[in-house]
């Protein structure tokens, strides 16, 4: 009788709610792993590209970038900016709701949606459905934003994204966020910082409703509610993330179709990278981005091209990152060198590194050789002739002019960059230098790199958002670590002073061109070893179609579509 009872329920929901309840095999699922794990579902703490990947499904900023680095409305539906460029002024749609949760008590959109059944639920990515509450949702309100900007900048929350909000104007813990009305939300700065509408498309700014926070408490970070294309579903650490579409998700495509069209999202968590990339091989999963050196050349010829053998089976997507992979100095001001020995000697080490070599040998030929300074590829203030090129005999010179024969510099990386660790390694003692390299795991050179323990060390700077003003902060002198990004703690009253001025510019052009200014200055004291600016690397399930790409490598599965 009870069976009867639930599929007499069954047929009650999908007419009533207009959801169609799948078996896992109709299901348009789209499938990844993620390696690296997830601490947390909360997009204040989504400081790195796992966390942004998976809080970028549940939920929205009030503004993106497109793929061509256009930004866009995204809940908020147009802006305006003060002629002083102080005041930010965002008019927001009325259509955006939050995913259907029991968190919202009083609210009129709802409709009985299945609950699933946690001591039910396994590893499957669509449960059968059981009896459940009924879930309510509302509609966003500038109220909502200020109560999320709020949770960004509290400091007892400890947010890793608090800095996003450091131009705009507070008093201690006040800060300039206004809501005009239900519909308007303004936001005043201190003094004008032309990139800070970009700041706002980050993961951190994501929207989210106090109702849900209020709800949940500490275990907000494991039961999200955004207003994103996904909403969440289940979740056993270290084994399996799901996502379902979100069937009140306001975008819709070109024809008014709502968008997502696939019906969920499967993260696997596999921490061997082999492992994982056999079961991406066998079809288990349908996306790997980046390449491991243990199977890059299964994959790829040395040239960079997918291998014969995959073509019918997988899609390589390729396309610039904004991702500068470089070598750091910890620019100490006792150093026994003296300020023009060491500049001497970290020039001759810019000098003495073949990088088109590295990347031919190394990497397959993936990425575009570090020529440049600090700015990547595809970003304004970009020029490809004010770093160091390979010029053996100069670095030779600066060697012995500076009698540096014999200098021993202590090279600290990660296990991943060991290979190119000991190719920077050799290139140095071709010129004199002596290079000893420790390899350590990352936490711990994050943590010796912030209290400047490590002379020379690998880095890598990914943009939080396409605008040269993201790496050119990392080396002014109120950025030193450990408060700022300024780990190699290099000063330049000049560099201060012009990056000060381009941040008052609001001609994009000119701004472009302080910014390469800026770079150049930087680049003659060589705080750097800039060795290679990074590519966006995709291999994609031929059945999934229109996934695409972006230079910040982004994962947006809102138009993705799965084909059997």
């Amino acid at each position: 009788m009870r069976k009867l009872f639930l599929g007499i329920l069954t047929l009650l929901l999908l007419v009533s709610c207009g959801k169609r309840q799948d078996s896992e095999e109709e299901l348009a699922i789209f499938k990844y792993n993620e390696a690296a794990g997830i601490l947390t579902l909360d997009p204040i703490y989504a400081k790195d590209l796992a966390h942004i990947w998976v809080c970028n499904q549940a939920f929205n900023s009030l503004v993106a970038f497109d793929e061509q680095k256009n930004l866009v409305p995204m809940i908020a539906k147009s802006w305006d900016i003060s002629e002083d460029g102080l005041v930010y002024t965002f008019h927001l749609r009325n259509d955006v709701q939050f995913h259907k949760d029991e968190c919202f008590k009083e609210a009129g959109l709802d409709c009985f949606v299945p609950r699933d059944d946690a001591k039910r639920q396994s590893e499957v990515e669509a449960p059968e459905p059981v009896e459940g509450p009924t879930l309510n949702t509302r509609f966003v309100t500038a109220e909502d934003v200020i109560y999320s900007f709020n949770r960004v900048v509290d400091k007892r929350l400890n947010s890793p994204g608090m800095w996003i909000f450091s131009s705009v104007k507070h008093e201690g813990d006040q800060y300039a966020f206004t809501a005009l009305d239900d519909s308007t939300f303004q936001i005043e700065l201190s003094q004008p910082f032309p990139p800070f509408l970009g700041i706002l498309s980050m993961t951190y700014a994501s929207v989210v409703p106090h109702e849900a926070v209020e709800h949940y408490g500490d275990d907000f970070r494991s039961h999200p509610v955004g207003t994103g294309p996904f909403h969440f579903q289940y979740w056993k650490e270290g084994v399996k993330l799901v996502f379902r579409k979100n069937p009140n998700y306001f975008e819709r495509d070109a024809q008014g179709e709502r968008l997502p069209y696939i019906d969920a999202v499967s993260v696997s968590f596999l921490i061997d990278k082999q492992v994982a990339f056999l079961e991406f091989i066998k079809g288990k999963f349908d996306f790997m981005s980046g390449i491991d050196a243990r199977y890059k050349d299964e994959l790829l010829t040395y040239d960079g091209q997918l291998r014969q053998k995959y073509v019918d089976k997988i899609e390589l997507i390729t396309e610039p990152y904004l991702n500068t992979e470089y070598f750091s100095f910890f620019i100490d001001p006792n150093d026994s060198l003296g300020p023009n020995r060491s500049r001497a000697m970290r020039q001759a080490v810019n000098f003495c590194i073949d990088r088109e070599k590295m990347l031919r040998y190394l990497r397959n030929g993936i990425g575009e050789a570090g020529t440049g300074g600090m700015i990547p590829v595809g970003l304004p203030g970009h020029n490809s002739t004010i770093g160091y090129g390979y010029d053996l005999k100069r670095a030779q010179r600066l060697v012995a002019e500076n009698h540096l024969e014999g200098y021993l510099l202590q090279l600290s990386t990660v296990a991943d960059y060991a290979d190119i660790g000991k190719f920077v390694q050799s290139q140095m003692e071709q010129i004199g230098l002596q290079c000893k390299m420790e390899v350590m795991p990352p936490a711990t050179m994050r943590s010796m790199k912030a209290n400047g323990s490590l002379p020379f060390f690998r880095s890598s700077w990914v943009a939080d958002y396409p605008d040269a003003e993201n790496y050119l902060s990392t080396f002014t002198t109120p950025n030193f670590a450990p408060s700022g990004p300024n780990y190699t703690h290099y000063s330049n009253p000049d560099f201060d002073r012009l990056y000060e001025k381009a941040m008052r510019c609001n001609d994009l052009q000119e701004r472009a061109r302080c910014y390469t200014e800026l770079d150049s200055l930087m680049m003659q004291d060589a705080p750097v070893v800039v060795l290679f600016y990074d590519e966006v690397l995709r291999f994609v399930n031929k059945r999934v179609k229109d996934l695409g790409s972006n230079p910040t490598n982004l994962l947006d599965l809102r138009r993705v579509r799965i084909e059997e």
